[in-house]
């Protein structure tokens, strides 16, 4: 089984921010590909989902838990299924990336990412993948602060293109 997390904050009101771009990349994961629906567990404080694809199963995860928290959640999921780091995939926003690009690596990642913090320090083991996600699209001159900024929702337009821009990052190539 593979493990893959979506990065963001519960709420309503965090739905169409900037640092819910991994829970948006989950959900469209789980349309494109049929998962079951997304069911609250609360002994992780996770929604999780599952999906079957080409004969592997992939375990969609969600932390309810607030970002900076996200790690006891993740923990928690891979202890109960004895999930090794290297078949876990975090999908999250990144500010040093512009809007419209990514990048995936394994073991590094941005250099402030509290999310990722907190999943290191629970896991002990930086050697998972991270799909980092860009969503900076500050002008300079106009620069919010990056907690103000990533806590912004998505313009109706940027919303479109994650969509097209999802299409292109192929999380199966990275599992296999």
């Amino acid at each position: 089984m593979k493990l893959i997390v979506g990065l963001g904050n519960p709420g309503k009101e965090y739905e169409k921010t900037r640092h819910n771009v991994g829970f948006m990349f989950i959900d469209f994961f789980a349309t494109k590909h049929s998962s079951s629906p997304f069911q609250l567990k609360k002994k992780f404080n996770t929604k999780i989902a599952d999906v079957d694809v080409q004969g592997e199963k992939y375990l969609l995860a969600k932390p309810q838990t607030y970002m900076n928290d996200s790690g006891r959640s993740i923990y928690e999921i891979t202890h109960f299924y004895d999930i090794p780091p290297e078949d876990i995939v975090i999908v999250h926003d990144d500010l040093d990336i512009q809007f419209g690009e990514f990048k995936i690596q394994t073991g590094r990642g941005p250099k402030d990412h509290n999310g990722l913090l907190s999943i290191e320090q629970n896991l002990k083991n930086k050697e998972f993948t991270r799909v980092r996600i860009g969503v900076d699209a500050r002008i300079d001159e106009h620069k919010q602060s990056g907690r103000e900024y990533v806590l912004s929702n998505f313009t109706q337009v940027e919303q479109t293109r994650l969509h097209e821009l999802f299409g292109r990052i192929d999380v199966m190539d990275i599992l296999i």
